[in-house]
């Protein structure tokens, strides 16, 4: 497997993944409707909204109908010869701090077919590489409370546990891991 920048020739593998019900939100399923609504509207301007690195898109969209700033960051695509997950980076320029409306610097998402292949571990360790790049001596990451695959991850490439925490959702309170990973 290797992390590769998105690409139109390799977005049909992707949206076929959306198709199945996967979403590369963990944290918002209805994100492979609209993705695939984008895809559909202007492939190109899609895989190039997937490399914001100057925070050139529109606000974000809060749960509770505000909007908020975007952070610069990026998607890549895991690919091991098809779409197999992706992994996310952002930032905020000066400081490793994010602002209270982003759960972490990375986000991951293998397809369930893929998982249990060292993917997700591969490609946040290759993630981390980009963040010390951006200059960011730590980053953050989060995960739900029982997922212990994630939790693996998260520890494998260096994170420790800061605190538990809750976010809201459509159900109520989600219970939430904080992991903090130094790069050294």
């Amino acid at each position: 497997m290797e992390l590769r920048w998105p690409h139109v020739d390799m977005l049909e593998s992707y949206a076929a993944a959306l198709r199945t019900g996967w979403s590369p939100n963990t944290m918002r399923v209805e994100a492979a409707r609209e993705e695939l609504g984008e895809i559909a509207n202007d492939p190109v301007a899609f895989v190039a909204s997937l490399v914001d690195r100057e925070a050139a898109g529109p606000p974000i969209e809060q749960p509770d109908g505000s909007f908020a700033e975007r952070l610069p960051g990026f998607r890549k695509w895991m690919w091991d010869g098809e779409f197999s997950g992706t992994v996310n980076f952002r930032w905020q320029p000066g400081t490793d701090d994010l602002p209270p409306h982003v759960p972490g610097h990375i986000g991951y998402s293998v397809v369930p077919w893929k998982r249990r292949r060292g993917y997700a571990a591969a490609a946040v360790a290759t993630i981390l590489d980009d963040a010390r790049r951006e200059g960011l001596s730590a980053v953050e990451v989060t995960t739900d409370h029982d997922n212990v695959g994630s939790q693996r991850v998260i520890e494998r490439n260096g994170g420790a546990l800061v605190a538990p925490f809750t976010t809201a959702g459509a159900a109520g309170e989600i219970p939430r891991l904080r992991y903090r990973i130094t790069l050294t």
